[in-house]
Order: structure tokens, then sequence, then C-alpha cells
């Protein structure tokens, strides 16, 4: 299908001597540029119009840090005063856009990390911040925590949650009002640049989430933009018709089988990479993009810009990531465009999170089913590791707008900080950490945040004082997981196999491997039971010493932890499982160990 060519310079573009502007208003007769550079003349300034509905035009004189809006007509009574659909800032989500001057002093010298080595941690801009900073986080608050983030608990990737423009200052920002502005409660375009800067100077990646399977509802001034509208299509030439229009979350879904409006949403995709320099776009919703309402009405045009946009990225910066919030555990999402698929290079893996709260938030151990454990570990789409990301927590699974709570609140209700709260919040993140996917933590969960996750509430950061243990335990299992001592190396590679399974006591082994040898190949045991076994006997895939890598039931992680002996063993010949050497090794109650040999 023939693409839409590329349209450059739309919106406001600082150049010699003044701003250039563009705007695409295919049944205005009339478009005018008015702002403070022209008294806000409702005619000082036409545009000249293109062809094809687009308008253009020079205001010399105007600079950057300006406001502006667009004046237009198609013929009836009323003008419109509409902002720039393009805007990089604007005054508030029902105030002016502004010029931007988007020149920076970058630092060229991050490099991505490996895809296999990329562990995430989920961020809301607005709550990151410390409670005692006296409002709502911006980018520029998340700075300070950027040392916590790499030193503390050594995470190299972070994903954003939306941070478009959105009406009123508190939001999760999946009810976007202008897809192309920064939020300025947020610091707006500047303070996000710093901090991207600032990200990558501490070697962490930034992945930030956009919403395109709805806009608004509020605020949102792209309605009726050039005044045309008519019975079947209400909100007018961005919106679809009375059929497709609607989605959950009430605002108007974009018109996918309009070129003008799959090249906006293209375009935007491209801002964030090019402009910003982020690392790496988390699509919401791709269900509603690709759907009427998530059932067998397919939108053939979302499919195609889901597959456009991914094409687009992966032939200009293909080290650059898409990750797709789809939900539905279809492989079609993370398959090559090629083949038909909609070429994301991960998914959000539902199936994982669902079958893994389910199992350690159950009140009794037979209540915990194993067989949900083992599809968690083994399962993959288009037989790819790195196609799902994993995760326990995360703003929908813990977050009140969803009506859902922490893991440790879930695990036992009113007493988050309870021992079975902490040691299987731990457990979750182990698992996490030792399957074949990409790994994901969330704001807080290190600490064991306790309640709903919320937008409007900052993150309490005084846990992070109270519990170093358990921050220590998740800042071990990430490094394993990178393999920072280059003694699991197995844990960043696409293999694995789950050779022991014991329904009766609880407790699962899987073998992780790369290419297999010292150093590589990695023993992981999992005990989902209150018993602990001072002494548990299991297959090893080689001979010789194992040491313990990791012991989730440490005491010093929390001194309510019992330090059950978890010393290394020694594998020799002969075994249960279907493995060909067998040793022993400590295995406290909820609890994870990780092996690996020298």
């Amino acid at each position: 299908m023939p693409q839409p060519s590329n349209l450059p310079g739309m919106g406001a573009r600082p150049a010699s001597g003044g701003v250039s502007f563009r705007v695409w208003a295919p049944f205005a007769s009339i478009v005018c540029v008015a702002g403070e550079f022209n008294g806000w003349s409702d005619s000082a300034h036409p545009l000249a119009h293109e062809g094809g509905g687009y308008w253009s035009g020079n205001v010399g004189g105007a600079k950057a840090g300006q406001q502006y809006r667009y004046l237009l007509s198609n013929g009836a009574a009323d003008k419109l005063w509409k902002n720039d659909p393009y805007a990089l800032a604007t005054s508030s989500s029902n105030g002016n856009s502004i010029v931007v001057d988007t020149a920076f002093s970058w630092n060229d010298g991050y490099g991505m990390p490996a895809w296999d080595e990329l562990v995430f941690y989920e961020l809301h801009a607005g709550s990151f911040n410390d409670a005692s900073g006296g409002g709502p986080g911006t980018f520029d608050t998340i700075i300070p925590k950027l040392d916590y983030l790499r030193d503390r608990l050594s995470v190299n990737a972070v994903i954003v949650l939306p941070s478009a423009e959105f009406m009123g200052g508190i939001s999760l920002g999946y009810d976007p009002s202008f897809l192309f502005a920064i939020e300025h409660d947020y610091g707006g375009p500047a303070a996000l640049q710093r901090f991207v800067r600032a990200a990558h100077e501490h070697g962490i990646a930034v992945i930030l989430d956009v919403v395109y399977n709805h806009l608004g509802p509020g605020d949102l001034d792209l309605k009726c933009f050039d005044g045309w509208s008519d019975p079947s299509h209400p909100d007018g030439i961005y919106f679809y018709d009375l059929e497709r229009i609607d989605t959950p979350w009430g605002g108007p879904r974009p018109d996918y089988g309009r070129g003008e409006v799959r090249q906006f949403l293209r375009d935007n995709a491209l801002q964030w990479l090019e402009l910003f320099r982020l690392d790496g776009l988390r699509f919401d919703g791709t269900n509603y993009i690709r759907t009427v309402d998530n059932d067998w009405r397919q939108i053939p045009d979302g499919w195609r810009l889901l597959r456009w946009i991914n094409d687009e990225i992966d032939a200009r910066m293909p080290w650059k990531l898409t990750v797709a919030e789809d939900m539905q555990n279809n492989p079609w999402l993370t398959e090559r465009t090629a083949a038909g698929g909609a070429g994301f290079d991960t998914q959000w893996h539902a199936a994982f999170v669902h079958a893994v709260r389910g199992v350690l938030a159950a009140t009794w151990d037979d209540e915990r089913n194993l067989d949900d454990i083992v599809g968690a570990i083994e399962s993959t789409f288009n037989e790819d590791a790195l196609h799902r990301m994993v995760y326990t927590e995360s703003h929908d699974e813990s977050g009140a707008s969803s009506g859902k709570r922490r893991l440790a609140e879930d695990i036992w209700p009113g007493n988050a900080d309870s021992w079975a709260s902490k040691k299987r919040t731990s457990l979750g993140a182990a698992l996490v950490m030792t399957v074949p996917a990409m790994p994901m933590l969330f704001q807080g969960q290190e600490f064991l945040c306790g309640g709903a996750f919320s937008e409007a509430q900052p993150l309490d950061w005084a846990r992070s004082d109270a519990y170093p243990g358990l921050i220590d335990l998740h800042r071990d299992l990430v490094r394993l997981r990178r393999n920072w001592f280059d003694t699991t190396r197995g844990l960043r590679g696409p293999h694995v196999h789950v050779f022991h399974r014991n329904h009766a006591d609880k407790v699962v082994a899987f073998h992780r491997w790369y290419g297999g040898g010292p150093r590589d190949d990695v023993v992981v045991v999992l005990n989902f039971s209150a018993r602990s076994f001072p002494s548990y006997s299991l297959g090893f895939p080689r001979e010789g010493l194992w040491r313990v890598r990791l012991n989730s039931d440490w005491s010093g992680y929390d001194d309510s932890f019992a330090n059950c002996a978890s010393s290394d063993t020694y594998a020799s010949w002969g075994t249960n499982d279907p493995m060909p050497f067998g040793g022993s090794t400590g295995l406290g109650a909820y609890s994870a160990v990780i092996l690996s040999q020298d």
C-alpha cells in the first residue's frame, strides 16, 4: 500500500528572522496565524494554501517562547481559534500553543545496551518525586533519583508513563490533549531534554509510553478542527465515524484510514525518538488500534499504521525498541511485518503477570498451581525470549485507577509489611529476573509499597530507608540478570528447561543457558510454600561445584528471614530429575536460590 510522503515543517518552526507555520485544515477557506508576535491579530498573517488541505507561511519577527493559535474559517459565520496539532508546548491543555526552539546541547556518548541486558523500571513523572518535594514531580525532579536507579538498584532502562499534554495537572497521562506537546506541569520540552540527557549520562535508556488508541476526551482541541463534521463523523477530520469512534476510555479514536492522520501519528512517534533522543516507545492499548472493541471487528488501517511506524523505526534506528501493550497474548504483535505481523520488538505478557500474581496472592499453599508457574516460565512469542516483557507490578496491575492494588497488598490486605508479603513479592521478583524475557520493575515495589498506586500520591521514599535489605535483594537479582559478575550469562540467554516440578511441596527448578558451560549454565530453584528444606535434592546439567549466587531467604535482606542454609553444592552422577547429575541445596520458605559454576 503506498504510504503518505513525508511532510516536513509541520507546526511552528523557528527560522532565520522569524517562524514558519504549517497546518493541515482541508475544509478551511481561510487560515491565519495570530499570536504575541502580531498582537493576536485575526488577519495580519494569512497562510497560503498549498493544496491538499495544507496551509503555510512565514512570520517575520516571531520567535521562540511566543504564544500563538490558528484562526480558521470555512465559510461559516463563526471563526475557529485552534491550537496547533503539532505544537511542542502549550501554556496549558486549554491554553495557547507556544513556539519552541528545540536546539539543545546533547551528550553524544550514549549507546543503548544490548536488548538481552535491559532491565526496565516503570515510573510516573508526576509521582516519582519525594513526598517532601512540595508538589507534583517533573522531569527535573527525576534527575536526582537517577543515581538511585543506577547505583542502588542497577537498572539500565526506564519506561515513563505518557507525558504528552493532558487535562489538568495530575494524570496518568492516558488522556492526551496534544500529542506533540510535552506536559507543561512536567517542565515542557526543555525539561524532557534535560532528563533524557541525564539518564543517558547515567547509562539508562528512556522508553516513553505513547497513546494512539484514543485522544482526550478532555480539552481536546482537535475535535472539529477545521469546522467540518457530519452526523457520521461528529468529531471532525481527525477522528473515526460513529461505528469506530468509541473506546473504553471515552476519548475519540483517530481515523487511521486517513493518510494525513496516519502521518500525524507516525510523525509523533519519530519526534520522540529523533528530536528528543528517546530510546524506544511503549504503545498503549494496541488492541484498540487494531480492533474496534477488542473482539473480531478488525481495523485493518490500524494494523497498517502499526506496521508502518515499526518499519520506519527499524529502517532509521533499528537499535531503538518498540513495545506493545496489547494484553491479548497475540504473537502477531511481535511477528515481523514481512510475515504479516505488527513488527513490535516485544510486548507486555498478560498471561505471565496474571498467572504469577494469582499464585503469589493465593491465601493457602495448596491453592498454588505450579502448572501456572511452569507456563509462565516456558511461554514465549514466536519462539523468541525477548518478544515478551514480564513483571508482577505495573501502573495497571497495581493501580487504583484500574481497581487493583500493589502485590504486597494483595498478598495480605491491610498488612503489606507482613513477612508473607516480603517473602512472596521477593519470590515474584526472582521469577521475573530469571525467566527468558525482558524483565520490568515498577516504582516502589523494591521497597514494598502497599495500598494501590495512585498518580496523585507521591512515592513514599521513606520506605527505601525502612527496607534497605529488600532493595539490596532486588539489586542483586538485577545484577545477576545482567550478568554483572560474569557468572550468570545464561540468564541473558534464550534457553530454558523446567526439569523439576514438585506439586506436593510446591517447588519448581529450571535450567537457563546461553551457550552452556561454566559461568553460563544457571539453575534456579523456587519454593512456593511456607515449608523450608535444609537440604533439597534436585538435578544439575553439569558435574562439579555449583555456587549459590543468591539466596532470597538470607537474613541480610530482612531480619525476619530465616537464613535457611543454602551452601554451595557438588553435583555428581545420578538424579531423579531428567538431568545427568544431582545435588542438593537449602531452600527457605517462599524463597529462590540461584546457582552457577565458576
